[in-house]
């Protein structure tokens, strides 16, 4: 019987590098959601490749920051454990970037036992000559790490990377059943993709300040009906989120529903409502209903 690899290959970098559409292309599913503002990814979410004898589990984290309030310290706990738990660990970087955002971080990875990947990302923004400088001076910053230059989103040199990566997995079973494809409920997804749509829509820190919770998803044979609750912190922010006669608020709907009926392949019905939840961003018992921590 062939041998079968199987190993935690957790992604960790400074925001807004790539590490989402990274893991989406590697899966071949949105699982992680993607903009271009900081801080999108909040979580830890896993997502799982199954070939006949390997099982990658790929995690998504968010992007390194130093913490300014209890949710982004709580964010700052995930990436953390990402160390603890890897088999491999992929360093993502840009094109320009010069090192993390906590050098407290930088220095776990350097002193690291697994294999490293170092990915430098969105080389399709550079020439010829900054790549080779950036490839020099990552090569000196971190000499026990195999560089990888990369476009995730151009899915440049992705494969490559891909199929190193099955190389180096450790001997073992599958930790999970070979037909799934992360370790969240489809609720996560729900939320994830309403919160998309308002990093997308909403400025300033109208993002930041909102949660999604998901409060029924009942799925029939032919169509799933959601209600979903958004919180702010303010009612300043609710009546923004909302708009003239709801129409900010209608657009939110219609994006995620499109979305999620692409991603359960349903008609998807959703319902959308505003509450106030004043400071749970520094509210312990919040977030840890949240998820954010145990």
């Amino acid at each position: 019987m062939e041998k079968h690899k199987a190993g935690f290959v957790n992604i960790i970098g400074n925001p807004n590098v790539g590490k989402s559409t990274l893991m989406n292309a590697f899966v071949g599913e949105k699982l992680s959601i993607i903009t271009s503002k900081a801080q999108t990814t909040r979580h830890r979410i896993l997502g799982i490749v199954n070939g006949e004898d390997f099982q990658m589990i790929l995690s998504d984290t968010p992007g390194i920051i130093k913490p300014a309030y209890q949710l982004q310290s709580a964010m700052m706990d995930f990436v953390r454990s990402a160390f603890e738990d890897a088999d491999i660990l992929i360093y993502m970087v840009e094109i320009g970037e010069k090192a993390l955002k906590d050098e407290a971080f930088f220095e776990r990875i350097k002193n690291l036992e697994i294999p490293v990947l170092l990915l430098l990302n969105k080389i399709d923004t550079a020439d010829q000559a900054l790549l080779e400088e950036q490839v020099q001076y990552w090569q000196e910053l971190l000499p026990g790490a195999e560089l990888h230059p990369i476009s995730a989103l151009s899915n440049f040199n992705v494969r490559n990377v891909f199929e190193r990566i099955v190389e180096l997995l450790p001997e073992a079973p599958p930790y999970f059943p070979k037909d799934q494809l992360t370790d969240r409920p489809e609720r996560f997804f729900v939320n994830e993709t309403i919160r998309e749509k308002i990093l997308k829509h909403y400025k300033k820190e109208i993002p930041y300040s909102v949660e999604i919770e998901t409060e029924e998803f009942l799925e029939d044979e032919d169509i799933i009906r959601i209600r979903s609750v958004i919180m702010v912190e303010r009612n300043s922010q609710k009546g923004i989120l909302i708009g003239h006669k709801g129409s900010a608020l209608k657009r939110v709907g219609v994006e995620a529903r499109k979305d999620l009926e692409q991603f359960f392949d349903k008609q998807v019905h959703i319902e959308l409502y505003v509450k106030v939840n004043k400071d749970w961003r520094s509210d312990s018992n919040q977030l840890r209903r949240f998820g954010y921590q145990s």
